[in-house]
């Protein structure tokens, strides 16, 4: 699909592809360990990989099963153990889950009845179905939990159980300008025509933004070693409050999984040790860390408005497009996306996804935190379902926006919005600051 007007026979396909996509990565997800290791809880903060697993294929049957479908509940009694809002991670463990080879089985029968729902069901009718919004957003559950499970899969002690080929190195340092000036004035942010677009991203309006400076390419992991090494966990200045009380209470000198020993910077990547390579977009970074390294630098992070702007704003056509690089779907030519690789592609990597402002890596790569709480957009109404995003609004929520190689392009669009607290480390997320630009005019 090249735009939110496909007919709804492509948008069928696209639905097919997309489920059929997510359930292959899911079983690579959850066949490359034994058993023991998807029962494990590898980190309090994280579900047992089999949780997720059969929550996955209980989504699926409540709505495209029963909602969709008017289909009888093929497993009531196991709705509340897979109710995300009823059990806390931690507790997960101690639930009489779905063994292994009995959530597999679940899954599996699920989807083999939602694909033939897929198949009857017109995509018009009713807000659930229309231009199959239900299967994308079906779709799109199945992918985030399955960068949930990758999460868990970097937590998890022990040697690699997942391989991936490394993004193409550049051929020369990134030259380019380190920022780019993106133009004051009016833009229109979200969506009211992007078919699977989820409630938080809706509606389209207008946002006036002043002009700004914003990095051209992610924070590197060089960038960042410059902050540790000029003391920047050991100066309160460079914190918030709460931020200064993280780092004290939990002594953190660097960014989750690095260490330093010998004479140098390793890391723990997916089951393996490395050195921390210096031009990659730094990761498994806290708000607070992102904030403290932008005020170090004399800079600031993004605001929401501005980084959507940057990804989006055309000034050549004076509208918003759904990528950076226009309305097209990603490609690999454009955006490192949907777990091709297990890491972020050097700074400055991936030309043929540039805004036309010249801004590189706005999609993939890493999540990039915001200055922004998660807050509604005006005229937001919640659909389909309240606990996807009302209850999240307000709170200590900070939102990071652009995806991650982490993220499936289902799940991943310039309206995109993803949020977490300010504390969260072991999410792929890495950050780019800004600053203010004078107006024109100014001395």
């Amino acid at each position: 699909m090249t735009g939110p007007t496909a007919d709804p026979e492509d948008l069928r396909q696209r639905a097919h592809a997309a489920l059929l996509a997510a359930r292959d990565r899911t079983s690579l997800l959850t066949t490359c360990v034994e058993d023991a290791e998807l029962t494990a809880q590898h980190s309090p903060l994280m579900s047992p990989l089999v949780w997720d697993l059969a929550h996955i294929g209980n989504q699926e049957e409540q709505w495209l099963l029963r909602a969709v479908a008017g289909r009888d509940a093929m497993r009531p009694e196991i709705d509340p153990l897979y109710d995300a809002f009823e059990h806390p991670r931690a507790e997960r463990p101690a639930l009489p889950l779905l063994a292994p080879a009995e959530a597999r089985h679940y899954a599996a029968e699920v989807r083999g009845r939602a694909l033939d729902v897929l198949e009857k069901t017109p995509l018009h009718g009713s807000p659930l179905t229309d231009a199959g919004f239900a299967f994308g957003m079906i779709a799109q559950h199945e992918q985030q939990h399955d960068e949930t499970m990758l999460i868990t899969h970097q937590l998890r002690a022990g040697p690699t159980a997942l391989t991936a080929p490394d993004p193409a190195p550049l051929d020369a340092p990134f030259t380019g300008p380190a920022e780019v000036l993106v133009p004051g004035g009016p833009f229109t942010m979200g969506t009211s025509t992007e078919p699977w677009a989820l409630d938080n991203e809706r509606p389209a309006h207008h946002r006036l933004v002043p002009p700004f400076f914003i990095d051209t390419t992610p924070v590197t992991n060089a960038a960042y070693l410059r902050f540790i090494e000029d003391g920047g966990y050991d100066e309160m200045r460079w914190w918030t409050p709460a931020g200064w009380a993280m780092v004290r209470q939990n002594q953190l000198t660097a960014p989750l999984f690095w260490r330093h020993e010998g004479g140098q910077w390793l890391r723990r990547h997916f089951g393996t040790v490395e050195q921390v390579p210096p031009d990659e977009p730094v990761l498994h970074v806290s708000w607070y860390e992102a904030d403290a390294f932008a005020r170090w630098a004399g800079r600031r992070l993004p605001s929401e408005e501005e980084w959507e702007k940057a990804a989006r704003y055309d000034p050549g056509s004076d509208r918003s497009m759904r990528y950076p690089w226009g309305d097209a779907d990603p490609t690999p030519e454009r955006a490192n996306l949907g777990q091709r690789h297990l890491r972020p592609a050097p700074a400055g990597s991936y030309p043929a996804g540039e805004s036309p402002l010249g801004v590189r890596q706005l999609i993939g790569d890493v999540w990039e935190w915001t200055t922004s709480g998660f807050l509604p957009y005006p005229g937001f109404a919640a659909f389909p379902y309240r606990e996807y995003s009302d209850v999240f609004f307000g709170g200590d929520y900070k939102v990071l926006r652009g995806g991650a190689f982490s993220v499936d392009a289902v799940a991943c669009r310039g309206t995109f919005r993803n949020w977490d607290h300010p504390v969260r480390r072991q999410i792929f997320a890495g950050f780019r600051t800004a600053r203010d630009a004078a107006p024109a005019g100014a001395a």
